[in-house]
């Protein structure tokens, strides 16, 4: 089993760390622009191996993308940051370009693999890599929901003071502050609703805690966040390497479920050896599909950026 990650930097060597230490992968192999940063990323994290107990191989590659054949599986987190203060949306214009090249030149040497988007605005870049490929809708897959449930999990956590093991939740919509629709109704501590452990302001501050987490990350460190992004990437590629057949919220080609269609968004899905197994249709209260709703067109807006 072949991974491997576009961009050297904090998201895409977080990415290659956690794939290697949970070592279902034969092979990672890590690619960016800067000349022998990859090769540096790779050396370093190799030096962990015996050190982790892992086994995978680590390459490092600058720009040669005839390294990344046969890949199984593929993850894009190339172009820029967000800084303090910006949007995911402000990237659109650099980032579109970084992606439409990357994906093209992936699958010029990996026809067959499997894409996972992570660079932002993460939902429009997943649509543009699905309006500029012709991929089945199956392979290409965006990554923000799975992030955005880690965090709502860690605030639940911290409200209701509970092993974060206890808890399950999920964040659909789009991967945006004003986008996330986090389900608070259907969140859980050990099988019982949250709701019975936290009031109903509590819960809302939760919520609202939850859709800046990665505008409040990238104010504390000055730039965007990179070990939970690379961790819920391990998720992904690890569901997909070994047929895991597990649930994720990921950012998926709509074409009728949840009354949407012809754009990219946050909604669950089973992952497996296909990619996306299929999507999950759940029942939402009115609010919570309003709520969607309302972020699917914050997406639209987005894509209609997009130079297609």
């Amino acid at each position: 089993m072949k991974i491997t990650v576009v961009g050297a930097g904090a998201v895409g060597a977080s990415c290659a760390e956690y794939i290697a230490i949970k070592n279902f992968a034969s092979e990672v192999t890590l690619l960016d622009i800067k000349e022998g940063f990859a090769e540096g990323k790779a050396m370093d994290l190799m030096q962990t191996a015996s050190l982790n107990g892992f086994d995978t191989k680590i390459t490092g590659v600058t720009n040669n993308y005839s390294k990344t054949a046969h890949s199984d599986i593929c993850v894009i987190t190339s172009g820029i940051p967000r800084k303090p203060g910006m949007t995911r949306e402000e990237l659109i214009g650099i980032n579109a370009g970084i992606v439409k090249t990357v994906s093209k030149s992936l699958l010029e040497h990996s026809p067959n693999t499997i894409i996972i988007v992570v660079s932002n605005p993460m939902d429009t870049m997943t649509y543009l890599v699905h309006k500029t490929t012709g991929l089945p809708k199956n392979r290409i897959i965006g990554m923000g929901g799975a992030l955005d449930s880690a965090r709502f999990k860690y605030r639940l956590a911290e409200a209701t003071q509970a092993p974060i093991s206890d808890i399950d939740g999920m964040v659909i919509g789009g991967h945006s502050d004003k986008g996330m629709v986090p389900l608070t109704a259907h969140a859980t501590r050990n099988s019982i609703k949250v709701s019975e452990f936290l009031s109903e302001e509590r819960l809302n501050q939760v919520k609202e805690d939850t859709k800046v987490g990665g505008a409040t990350l990238t104010k504390l460190l000055g730039t965007s966040a990179w070990y939970a992004p690379g961790a819920a990437v391990s998720g992904l590629v690890q569901a997909i390497a070994c047929d895991q057949q597990k649930m994720f919220p990921c950012s998926a080609l709509l074409e009728g479920e949840y009354g949407l269609s012809d754009l990219a968004i946050g909604v669950p899905v089973i992952l497996g050896k296909n990619g996306i197994e299929r999507i999950v249709t759940i029942q939402l209260s009115d609010a919570e599909k309003a709520h969607l709703h309302e972020s699917a067109e914050g997406v639209k807006k987005t894509n209609g950026l997009l130079e297609l």
